[in-house]
C-alpha cells in the first residue's frame, strides 16, 4: 500500500481495492482478495466487534467458500450440523420434514450448518493477518466518495475523533448492510417491500439437560409462528411473530421472554445473550455497480429469513466478483468482465429471494383453518414418494447455476454455467482423502481423465490455470507421478475415490470440463478440444494475452461528496 501528496500535501492512500463494512461478507471478501494478492483496505465503522448472534446458518455453498478462503477448518470446527428439520403444527405434529443427515448436493458438506456470529467474525478477521497487503481499519466510516475513469477517491473519518483521511483506489465494495453508506454515496434506490409483521429474535446459552426440544423446528402455529433450534456452541437460537397489539418494550420483558422459550428450553438456565424485535424486508438494488463501486450482500439485496440465505447470497457475491476483480487488476482479464456480476449473481439472488417468500406462505398461515388446510395438503401430497423426496431432501432450494455470463457461449447450456460437484480425492504426497478444490489450486482449472497431455500449452500467458488429471478409482498412488519430481506446476493428478468425476464427464459425454475459479462450469470440450475453449476463455476475459495490470490511478484534487 503507497501514498502520494495531493495538490494540498494531504497524504493520500492508495490501494487497488477498498471494501466498506466488515461483517461478515466485507470480511470474507477481503479473505478472497487477500488470497490473490490484492491490496486491500477493509473499512468498518464499528470500533469493536459487533459481538451480537444476528445471522445464524449458512449452507455447503458458503462452507465451499468459506473452503476457497482457506479457513474451512477454523469455521467448520465451530458449527453444528442438524440432522432434521421438522415443520409442526400448533399442536407439535409434524406435517413436513428435511432430512438433512441424508442430503448430499455434492459440493463437499453438509446442506445446512449453524454457527456463532461473533465467532465467524473473529475468525474471518483473523484470517486478514495472513496478508500484509490487506489493512483493516476499525472505527472508521465512510463520508463520501467520487470517482473518474481511473478510480475513486474516497474520504473517510475516525468515529471518535472525527479526523479525516483520503484513500485513492482502484474499486470500491459497499459491504456495509441494509442501511449501505456506499449505496447512498452513488445513489442507488432500492425496489421491493417491508414486511410489517415484526418478531422477536432471541438467542442464548443453555446446558444440554436444559433443552427441551433438541431438533430444528418450525412451529407453523397459526397463533405465534416461531422458529427453534439449537445452535453451535451450547446456544439456542428462537424467533417468535408478534401479535397485533404487542409492543417492542412487552415482549422484550424478562417474564414474556422466559414464558416464550419455556416449551423448548428450561428458562431458568437459559442465558439470553441477545433478544430485539425486528422485521424483514424484500428488498433490491435497482443496480449493484455504479461505475467502479459495487455493491454486495445486503447492501445489495436483503430477503426473508425462512431458507437462511441472508448471508449466504451476500457469501455467493464476494466469490463471484473477487477473482474477477483480480484478474482485471493483475491485466489478465479487461474491465468488461466486472459487468458479468450483476448479470450472474441477480437472476439467482432474485429467486432464492421469491422461494424464501414462497415457504414464508407456508410458515405463515395466520388463522385456524388456512392452517389446518395447509397441514392437511402437505400430509396428503408427501405421500407421493417423488414430492416427499422433494420436500425431504431440500430439493426446492434453487440450484446453484447462471443463465447468462461468464462461459463459453454466454448463456447457460447443459453443465455449463452450473456448479461442479467437489468428491474426494487422493493426491500424491497428501496423507488420506482430500476435497477436490484442495487440488485445483485457486485458478481456472482443465480437469480431464489422466492420459491426456497437459492440453495448456496454446493458453493464453499470465492466466492461472491448473489440468488436473483425473484417474480411476482404485488407482495406487504409488502409480501416478511424483509432484516432487514433476517440472510441471500447472499440473496435479489425483484419484477419483468414488468414481464421481469420471460419472460426471460420463454424463455430460465430455472429455474435459474448464472450471472457473469459483468453481462453475465455463466450459466442456472433448479431449482435443481444449484449445478451443482456451480461445472462448480468451475471449470472454478480453484482455490481450500480454496485458499487464495497470498501474495505481493518479490522485487528483480531492472533491468528497457530502457527507450522509
Amino acid at each position: 500500500m503507497g501514498s502520494v501528496q495531493s495538490p494540498d500535501r494531504q497524504a493520500v492512500q492508495e490501494v487497488e481495492v477498498a471494501v466498506i463494512g466488515c461483517g461478515p461478507v466485507g470480511a470474507l471478501t477481503a479473505n478472497l482478495l487477500g488470497a490473490r494478492g490484492v491490496t486491500t483496505l477493509v473499512v468498518e465503522r464499528s470500533a469493536a466487534p459487533h459481538g451480537q448472534p444476528r445471522a445464524f446458518s449458512c449452507d455447503d455453498e458458503a462452507m465451499r467458500i468459506y473452503q476457497q478462503a482457506g479457513l474451512l477448518d477454523e469455521i467448520r470446527d465451530s458449527t453444528i450440523a442438524p440432522p432434521l428439520v421438522e415443520y409442526v403444527n400448533g399442536a407439535g405434529r409434524v406435517f413436513a420434514r428435511m432430512a438433512l443427515s441424508e442430503t448430499d448436493f455434492g459440493y463437499g458438506h453438509a446442506p445446512l450448518r449453524f454457527f456463532d456470529q461473533p465467532r465467524l467474525e473473529h475468525t474471518l478477521r483473523a484470517g486478514l493477518d495472513r496478508f500484509p497487503h490487506v489493512q483493516l481499519s476499525l472505527g472508521t466510516e465512510l463520508v463520501g466518495l467520487t470517482q473518474d475513469e481511473d478510480g475513486v477517491t474516497v474520504l473517510l473519518s475516525d468515529v471518535a475523533t472525527g479526523q479525516r483521511r483520503t484513500v485513492r483506489a482502484r474499486y470500491v465494495l459497499g459491504c456495509d448492510g441494509a442501511r449501505s453508506a456506499t449505496r447512498a454515496a452513488v445513489r442507488i434506490p432500492l425496489s421491493g417491500a417491508s414486511y410489517a409483521e415484526p418478531w422477536l429474535a432471541v438467542s442464548g446459552d443453555v446446558p444440554p439437560d436444559a433443552v427441551r426440544v433438541g431438533d430444528t423446528r418450525f412451529v407453523c402455529d397459526w397463533r405465534r409462528p416461531a422458529f427453534v433450534s439449537p445452535g453451535a456452541g451450547g446456544s439456542y437460537r428462537m424467533e417468535f411473530m408478534l401479535r397485533p397489539g404487542e409492543t417492542e418494550d412487552e415482549m422484550r420483558r424478562p417474564e414474556t421472554v422466559a414464558a416464550l422459550v419455556s416449551p423448548y428450553v428450561d428458562p431458568a438456565r437459559f442465558t439470553v445473550t441477545r433478544a430485539v424485535v425486528y422485521t424483514f424486508h424484500h428488498l433490491i438494488a435497482q443496480r449493484w455497480r455504479e461505475g467502479r463501486v459495487f455493491l454486495l450482500g445486503d447492501a445489495a439485496h436483503q430477503m426473508p429469513p425462512f431458507m437462511g440465505q441472508g448471508l449466504c447470497s451476500g457469501l455467493r457475491d464476494a466469490a463471484n466478483l473477487s477473482w474477477k476483480l483480480a484478474l482485471v487488476l493483475s491485466g489478465a482479464a479487461g474491465a468488461a468482465v466486472l459487468d458479468t456480476y450483476e448479470t450472474e449473481r441477480r437472476p439467482h439472488t432474485v429467486e432464492m429471494a421469491r422461494t424464501s417468500v414462497r415457504l414464508g406462505h407456508v410458515f405463515l398461515a395466520r388463522n385456524r383453518v388456512a392452517a389446518a388446510l395447509r397441514d392437511a395438503a402437505l400430509r396428503a401430497v408427501q405421500t407421493i414418494p417423488r414430492v416427499r423426496r422433494f420436500v425431504e431432501r431440500f430439493e426446492f432450494k434453487p440450484v446453484p447455476a447462471y443463465r447468462r455470463g461468464l462461459m463459453a457461449g454466454g448463456r447457460r447450456d447443459g453443465a455449463v454455467g452450473t456448479m461442479f460437484p467437489q468428491p474426494r480425492v487422493l493426491v500424491p504426497g497428501a496423507p488420506g482423502e482430500r476435497l477436490l478444490d484442495e487440488a485445483l489450486g485457486d485458478g481456472f482449472a482443465v480437469l480431464g481423465r489422466a492420459g491426456v497431455d497437459n492440453p495448456l500449452g496454446a493458453w493464453r500467458p499470465g492466466l492461472p490455470v491448473r489440468f488436473v488429471a483425473v484417474h480411476p478409482s482404485g488407482t495406487p498412488l504409488a502409480d501416478l507421478p511424483d509432484p516432487s519430481a514433476d517440472e510441471r506446476p500447472d499440473r496435479v493428478d489425483v484419484v477419483d475415490v468414488d468414481g464421481v468425476l469420471d460419472g460426471w464427464l460420463r454424463r455430460h459425454r465430455a472429455g474435459l470440463v474448464v472450471l472457473r475459479p469459483d468453481r462453475f462450469v465455463f466450459a466442456l470440450a472433448a479431449e482435443g478440444g481444449v484449445e478451443r475453449a482456451g480461445r472462448e476463455l480468451s475471449a470472454a476475459l478480453g484482455a490481450p494475452p500480454d496485458g499487464a495490470g495497470e498501474p495505481l490511478p493518479d490522485s487528483p484534487e480531492v472533491t468528497a461528496a457530502p457527507s450522509r
